[in-house]
């Protein structure tokens, strides 16, 4: 085994994200699994008897043999650590553990809109990293926490990233169906999604239309010193909705715009959009971070939702809006690129930028 790579452990191991996390850093080239955390009734065992997995990859041989420990910082655990826990949880463990100098990465929504904690998706905002370093000073922390996005959140930044960069956006409106996966395991009872939308997943829509505005808002010297983004200037309305797909949260999204564009420059301001330098290299960074598809009925979740390993958001059915100025379709794997995927390129790009050193 390598021994170059940076020890990292997961804390919520055992549920649907820890499991994606497993996953996706097995022979990852930069980091080595080494440690992981979960509830009382799973310490103590080896995680081959403690995980349920539900994956349809096999578990990875490197993870079966480790021994799964409390969630409580004992000196044990490596630096960084991957966070997938509930949020009813997350916020006394994830903060116990910064406190003991350690980097959290976070999937859960506790810390995500507070003003000193980056919420990050680098592709979009690498630079709001920074704000770590008020962090660190205001909660006198040796560790810290960054966060990536609620996985509904992340398609419809991404998408929206070049289209305000380009034209300046004044209103937004997304409804979307999302995959049951979303609701990790067991998720939604059989009856309740059988044929059946349902028109209501708890705080979504609320965590959709902040997160929006602090991803997209703007982190100059002084805010990044006084440890606070200000929000993009435009509105968000978001409607949330669970269907019986199994990966893949499809949105559809009406746009304002605050200078005219055509239907050829909007294309040309997806397709030319690209990462900034730092992260077109990082291991997890997908080649395209927008695909698009040209098709009258794409993007669909059977067809589309793997595009760049689940990495990418993927867009289609670009039109004029009769009411406002654009409407179109974004797809994005909810367990990849808007969880375990999303931290782990975050924690890469920490780690190219040298806040793990």
């Amino acid at each position: 085994m390598a021994t170059n790579k940076l020890q990292v452990g997961i804390l919520g191991a055992t549920g649907m994200v820890g499991q994606r996390l497993a996953s996706l850093l097995d022979h990852h080239p930069w980091f080595d699994l080494r440690w992981l955390g979960a509830s009382d009734r799973s310490a103590g065992k080896r995680y081959a008897e403690a995980c349920n997995w539900r994956l349809r990859e096999p578990m990875p041989a490197a993870a079966r043999e480790l021994m799964v420990n409390d969630c409580v910082p004992n000196g044990n655990a490596p630096q960084l650590l991957f966070a997938s826990l509930d949020s009813k949880v997350a916020g006394e463990v994830e903060g116990a553990f910064a406190r003991a100098g350690h980097a959290v990465v976070s999937n859960s929504s506790y810390y995500r809109m507070e003003a000193d904690v980056p919420l990050v998706i680098p592709e979009v905002n690498p630079g709001h990293l920074a704000l770590v370093r008020a962090q660190r000073r205001e909660r006198g922390w040796s560790g810290m926490i960054v966060t990536n996005p609620n996985c509904t959140t992340v398609g419809l930044a991404m998408s929206l990233a070049p289209l305000d960069r380009a034209f300046g956006l004044a209103k937004v409106m997304m409804t979307s169906m999302q995959a049951v996966s979303g609701a990790g395991y067991p998720g939604v009872p059989t009856l309740d999604i059988l044929g059946n939308v349902i028109p209501y997943i708890g705080g979504e829509e609320e965590k959709v239309e902040a997160e929006t505005q602090k991803l997209l808002g703007s982190l100059d010297a002084d805010s990044a010193h006084d440890g606070h983004v200000e929000p993009g200037d435009f509105r968000v309305s978001a409607h949330c909705n669970r269907v019986m797909v199994e990966d893949g949260h499809t949105e559809t999204v009406s746009v304002a715009f605050k200078s005219k564009a055509s239907r050829d420059q909007v294309l040309a301001a997806w397709r030319d959009f690209e990462a900034p330098s730092e992260v077109r290299t990082l291991p997890s960074a997908p080649g395209r971070p927008i695909v698009i598809r040209e098709e009258k009925d794409r993007p669909q979740p059977k067809f589309d939702v793997n595009a760049e390993h689940g990495m990418a958001a993927v867009v289609g059915r670009l039109r004029p809006c009769p009411v406002l100025d654009y409407k179109y379709v974004v797809l994005s794997h909810n367990t990849i690129r808007g969880a375990a995927g999303a931290a782990l390129l975050n924690a890469e790009l920490m780690k190219a930028e040298g806040y793990l050193d």
